[in-house]
Formats: C-alpha cells, structure tokens, sequence
C-alpha cells in the first residue's frame, strides 16, 4: 500500500512512525513534513490546505491512501477533493468537518442528536457575552467560535479577561463549566461502524498543576486507571452513535477520527468538544499502545468497511509524553534555537527545521514530544521524563507532572 500522509506536526509525525511500521505500507510520502517525518517517509513539498494541489499529488505519487491529519486542510475540503480523484481518503468531508470548524454548529448537532453536553450560548457582541457570563457564572468558558490550533479557549475566575478573550475573537460560544476529570476518546469511523481507541488524558495549561494559559497539550497519558468502568460503552452509545446518525440525517455522513473531548461529571461523562482528526498528543500515547496495523484500520475507515476490520489489539502497560515548548510558549514562540538529541526513538517531531547549516533547531511553539511505555505509569512517566533529559533547547520549557495524579492515585471521580 503506498500512503499520503498531509501534515506537518508531531501528530504526523506519530502518525508516520505508525504507518512506517505497518507492514502493508510499501512506501510512506508525507507532505509537506517535518525533519522528523524525513526519517520514515519520503516528503514533498504541498500547501497542506490547497485542496487541488494535495489532489493532484495524490494522484502524481499514486496514493491507495491519503491520511489528512490537521483540521485547516479537513476544513478546506481537501478530503472531498482527494475523493473526487477516486483516491482513498482518511478524513471527514469539508461539510462534516464544521464539527470541529464551528463550535456553534457542533452544539446544534449535539441538541439534535440528545447528546449530553455543556449549557451554551453563541455571542456576536459584548452585551450578549455579558449576558452569559453572568447566566453561566464562574469559571467562565469562552471558546472562539472556529478553528483556533486548540488555543481559543479561555477558562477564568477573571471576568475582565474571559471579556477580553471574546471581544479579540469576535463570535464565541460561552459555556457552562463542566467539573470532573477530562478524557480524550478517539473513534475510527466510517460514517456508520465506529471503532473506540484507548482513553487518554491530555494536559492544556501550559504550567505545573494546571496553571498558567492553555496551549495546544503539554503532554498525555494512557491508559485512564481512574476512569469508571464502561465509561468508553457509554460514550458510544451516548454520543457517539447518536452523533453519526445526526450527521448521516443532514445528509453530511462524518467518516474519519471523530475526537470526542469529555469532563466526568458527577452527572456522567459530558462533552466539551468535537474534533475532526486526531490529538496531539494524545496521539502519541495511543498509537504507542496500539498492536493492530495502522494503515489497515484507517484505509477500512477511508472505504467504508471499518464493520470487517478485526478487533483491535493493545500492549499491556501504559504510555506518557511530554512535550518541549520553545522559549516564550505560548505568548510568543522563539524560533532558531540549536536543538541536540532530538533525533531518536520515541521522540515526534513538531515545531523543528534544519538550519542552512544542516542543524536541527526549533521552527514552533510545541517544538517535541518525548513518549515512552512502561509496565504500568510509574514507569513510562519515569522512562518519558528519561528520554526528555537528553535533549537540549535553549529557554526549553516542559510541565514534569504529565499523569503524575494518576500514577499516585489522586484522581477523583465528582
């Protein structure tokens, strides 16, 4: 099988070691790719978010598969566009990425389809995030309507700054705060099957004990010791179901990696957003756990027989990764920074480049992910934080408590 693979970021490059892996992949290209990426895949060169331009390289390099990994491209409708070509795609269609491309349009399939989720209200003014803020009260949760890179949410005490987030976005939907631990779930789905991938628990704020702004994940851990039992069961036949069939009535069928983020609530499990591709990095902890070939599972989804696919297989043990932030992350990323012992097992490339020189340096905000498995957490955690040791960044910044509360046991369930 001779596989596409569209992104750039430490998601890719997971996605690529995966896929490399896969002994029915013959040959990986990933565009545009990353120096990471360029260890286990040829890469060209492509405007991830053209739609024609990623079609037309599919059919140059005769593609039996494209994996469309970031949400801008599955936006743009490059999916339709590789379809259209007779080409194999893993990704929802432009219409049914509007999951994850607007908030608002999320929380209308989720009322339609029953699914237990957030209070919310969409605002275009400041009157109407007043009004809100004040129905919903503290913590307030301000979310920018359309696609942010995961940094468009605001969760704050701080009346002024949950105001001043909306007013920089424009239309927001604010939200009740859901309390309780949160969980990633992964689905594979082809529109209609939909197959659960482990559990995982990313960590947004960019300091220890979640403080400080939210990022785009500062690390994940897998599996969930803490999570209730039949928590996945539930989430499928609650949401997920429910979800697909809703998108099939609209007449936009969503076959791709439908990310459903969760709070545990004292109530149940509730959602707090949909995402139309993988997670980063959660990404990074699932796949590391995953036995089942890759490319197999997802070229199922892409042709619509996900139902035949064999059930999935998962090593014993547990999986944690931590990510590297360049210097000033979030607020603003230094770039060009040397960066040493980056290039080694176990470590996903994202925010990277090679210096005319030929040196690897720091391109990003999320420069890498360290990822490491281990008999149980302890020791992946252990092992993660081993491997992280080696790398060297200038101003390199990383939270050391990535799934340290579960590993202790000090998860709580409200």
């Amino acid at each position: 099988m001779r596989v596409l693979l569209i992104g750039s970021g430490g998601r890719e490059h997971a996605l690529a070691a995966s896929l490399a892996a896969d002994p029915a992949v013959d040959q990986l290209i990933a565009a545009p790719g990353n120096p990471g990426i360029a260890a286990v895949a040829e890469l060209r060169s492509v405007a991830a978010t053209d739609p024609q331009a990623v079609a037309a390289l599919a059919v140059e390099v005769a593609a039996d598969l494209v994996v469309v990994g970031p949400e801008a491209p599955l936006v743009a409708g490059v999916a339709d566009a590789v379809r259209a070509k007779g080409i194999a795609c893993f990704g929802p269609s432009a219409a049914a990425a509007v999951l994850e491309g607007s908030k608002t349009f999320a929380k209308d399939v989720m009322a339609a389809a029953g699914v237990p989720t957030a209070r919310a209200a969409t605002c275009r003014t400041a009157d109407e995030v007043a009004a809100a803020l004040d129905e919903f009260g503290t913590p307030y949760v301000v979310k920018n309507d359309g696609l942010a890179a995961g940094k468009g949410v605001v969760v704050t005490d701080d009346r002024a700054a949950a105001l001043a987030h909306a007013a920089a976005c424009g239309q927001v939907v604010v939200e009740e705060y859901l309390a309780g631990p949160e969980v990633s779930l992964f689905v594979v789905t082809d529109g209609t099957a939909a197959v659960p991938l482990l559990p995982a628990q990313d960590f947004k704020r960019v300091g220890d004990g979640d403080t400080g702004p939210n990022t785009g994940g500062m690390g994940a851990y897998a599996p969930l010791p803490w999570a209730p039992p039949g928590l996945v069961d539930q989430v499928m036949a609650e949401v997920v179901q429910p979800t697909l069939a809703e998108m099939r009535r609209r007449g936009t069928p969503f076959a791709g990696l439908l990310y459903v983020g969760l709070a545990v609530t004292a109530a149940g499990p509730r959602v707090i957003e949909f995402n139309a591709r993988f997670g980063d990095p959660e990404t990074q902890v699932v796949l590391a756990l995953l036995e089942s070939p890759l490319a197999g599972l997802l070229h199922a989804a892409a042709t619509g027989t996900l139902a035949d696919h064999p059930p999935l297989r998962w090593r014993d043990g547990a999986a944690v990764t931590v990510v590297l932030a360049s210097a000033g992350y979030p607020a603003s990323a230094r770039a060009g920074d040397l960066l040493t012992g980056a290039e080694q097992p176990g470590v996903s490339h994202a925010g990277t480049a090679r210096a005319d020189t030929g040196e690897l340096v720091s391109a990003g905000g999320r420069v890498l992910a360290a990822t490491a498995t281990g008999a149980d957490l302890a020791e992946a955690r252990a092992a993660a934080y081993r491997l992280l040791g080696g790398i060297g960044l200038a101003g390199g910044h990383f939270r050391r408590d990535i799934g340290l509360a579960a590993a202790e046991g000090r998860i709580t369930l409200p």
